[in-house]
Formats: structure tokens, sequence, C-alpha cells
């Protein structure tokens, strides 16, 4: 219904401000109801300049933008301390297992998206649907053989059933009615208990173990995982960019390695593109001088 609060949630850091504010306009600019959507951007600090750039979603659509620095939040380091990170996976994206801590109460329903998205339908449609009782609903993980079973398809068949459906975690409509009675945080300290962390994909395993047979699969349009230019002609509702080839690369939309990357350069908007660009390679140099 217009005028129903549509939330969104999204993790980042400072380091990936421009595709967070690309998947954000995607949104808006897909969506008839701009001005009910509400986003929750759980964040590390972030530049005053990169703060202006996000802020142009609420001058451009009028949808709202509500702000979480977990950099000033205790349970949030407490929770995240001793957890698997890496350069490609830092520490902000655990902000989704707390989602029902850190959203107000009277957040009943959630979407959360990884930045690395695009979205081409009514955000709205996906929000409204019915999860059945289940407390959340995902796409299967279309390479999640080689999540569960690693070597052999056979290293981590103590932990799972390759029988059993696998989601991938990049997006996740939740009941966070449902999500916040099972206590999310003691479940993942449980399973830190068995030993069994550094076995783990980060926190897609983890939700898979703790969500196990008790989820809604949800149809692949809406996460259309490892997209690329063959999956144009398919039609997808949200495109997920999961391979090492992105559509915020320069020569992405040349060789048309990431589907719909010429689209994507303009929803991010041409400007801030090759700004991203140049922080990019900025960042490399360091990295590499560091090195040296």
């Amino acid at each position: 219904m217009t005028g129903t609060p549509i939330h969104i949630a999204l993790t980042f850091d400072d380091n990936f401000w421009a595709p967070a504010y690309a998947l954000m306009r995607s949104i808006c600019l897909a969506s008839k109801r701009r001005a009910d959507i509400v986003f929750h951007l759980l964040h590390l600090p972030l530049t005053e300049a990169h703060l202006d750039d996000l802020r142009r979603i609420e001058s451009e659509f009028g949808a709202t933008l509500v702000w979480y620095n977990l950099a000033h939040n205790a349970e949030f380091d407490a929770f995240v301390a001793g957890l698997p990170t890496s350069t490609q996976w830092p520490k902000v994206v655990y902000g989704r297992l707390m989602l029902g801590r850190l959203l107000p109460e009277t957040v009943t329903r959630v979407i959360y998206l990884d930045c690395d998205m695009m979205v081409r339908d009514p955000i709205e449609a996906l929000f409204d649907t019915d999860l059945k009782g289940f407390p959340l609903g995902a796409v299967r993980d279309s390479v999640h053989p080689f999540i569960v079973g690693k070597r052999d398809m056979a290293q981590n068949s103590d932990l799972f059933d390759y029988a059993d459906p696998y989601f991938n975690s990049g997006m996740l409509l939740i009941d966070l009615v449902a999500w916040r009675a099972i206590d999310i945080q003691a479940e993942v300290r449980a399973l830190a208990g068995r030993g069994i962390m550094d076995r783990l994909y980060y926190d897609q395993d983890m939700l898979n173990l703790i969500f196990r047979n008790n989820w809604l699969e949800l149809n692949w349009r809406w996460n259309t995982i490892d997209a690329h230019a063959a999956h144009e002609g398919m039609n997808p509702a949200i495109l997920h960019y999961t391979r090492k080839s992105k559509p915020w690369g320069i020569m992405s939309g040349i060789f048309h390695s990431s589907a719909h990357a010429r689209f994507y350069r303009h929803v991010m908007t041409n400007e801030l593109f090759y700004r991203f660009a140049r922080h990019r390679w900025q960042r490399w140099w360091k990295k590499l001088l560091r090195l040296r």
C-alpha cells in the first residue's frame, strides 16, 4: 500500500560508498513508491564528501536514509570479535546478522541487499511477498555445491547435507519478528563454540546452518547470481555481481563482462563512476607502495 514504509538495509564501508549509492539509486529508479522507501545504512566511518554523495538519494527521490555508524557500537564490536574477515569480506558485513537488534522494534520486515547489486524491478513487489510463515525468503545459490562441499564434495559433509537447499545471503527478505525470536547472535556464538568458524564461508554458511530447511525459496530473478552478459536476455529483477569482474570496472562496459554494465554506469552517474575509479586506483597504489 502506498504510504507504508519499505525498509531496506545495506552494509558497507567508506571504500564501497559508490556501489551503495548505485544500488539505492537503482531501487528508486525502478520503484513507483520512492517516497515510501527507507534505507537503513549500516556503515563504518564515511568521509563527509561520501556522505554528501549518499544524501543525494533523499533530494532526488524523497526516500529516507537512516544512519547506523557501527564504529561507535560496542555491541557490534564485541559480536564481530573473532569472526573471520578478509579484504573482500570486511567486518561491517556482519551487521546484517544484527538487524534484529539495530533496527527499531517498529520495523517488522526488511529487505537486506549486498551492495554489489543493481535492481531493475519495483522493490515493493519483493517486499510484499508472502513468506508463508517462514522467517526469511531467499534465492537458492547457483554455485552452492562448491561452497558447502568444497574439496571432492565431501570436506564439510559433517556440517552440511548436499541435498539440502542452500541460499545466497546477498538478498534476504526478513520477517524481523521471527528473526528476533531466534536470537541470531546467540546462534552464531554457539557455532563459534563448536570450533568450526575457519571452515565456514563467512556469515552465509552461518545463516544456512541457523535457518536450515526454515526459509522460503524465492524466484531466481530476485537474486541473479554471477550476473554476466548472458543474463541480460533473461530479464533479471536484481543483478548480483558476484564475479571477479564488476560493473564499476572501467573496461566492463567495453567487454560486456557484467550484465547491463553500461546501464550500471549511468545509474551510478558518470561523474561518480569515474571518481570511484580514481578512488580504487589510488587505493591500489597506496597498497602497492606499502608492500615495498
